[in-house]
């Protein structure tokens, strides 16, 4: 019975000096704020990924240039070996 006039009284002092919001408006915007903060944590950690994979991709990309590029290379170091061959049997 003490702990229950305890609770009411305590009520009563913190609803009387805020008697426009009480605890219910804190609370609301307490988890508004928590929902907001996870929200952006979320967005913070899928751009990171967002990242990771364009950088991987541009990586990736460059090492088929380079590829390419030695292809070619090889392609005309081939045909000079073999204009080179043709002209030593002729």
């Amino acid at each position: 019975m003490k702990c229950t006039i305890l609770f009411l009284v305590l009520s009563m002092v913190v609803l009387m000096a805020e008697p426009g919001e009480g605890f219910i408006s804190h609370i609301i915007g307490g988890i508004i704020h928590a929902g907001k903060a996870i929200h952006e944590a979320i967005q913070r950690h899928r751009r990171r990924g967002e990242l990771q994979l364009e950088q991987e991709l541009q990586q990736q990309l460059q090492q088929l240039k380079q590829l390419q590029q030695q292809e070619k290379l090889n392609q005309r170091f081939n045909r000079e070996q073999l204009k080179r061959e043709r002209v030593v049997f002729n």
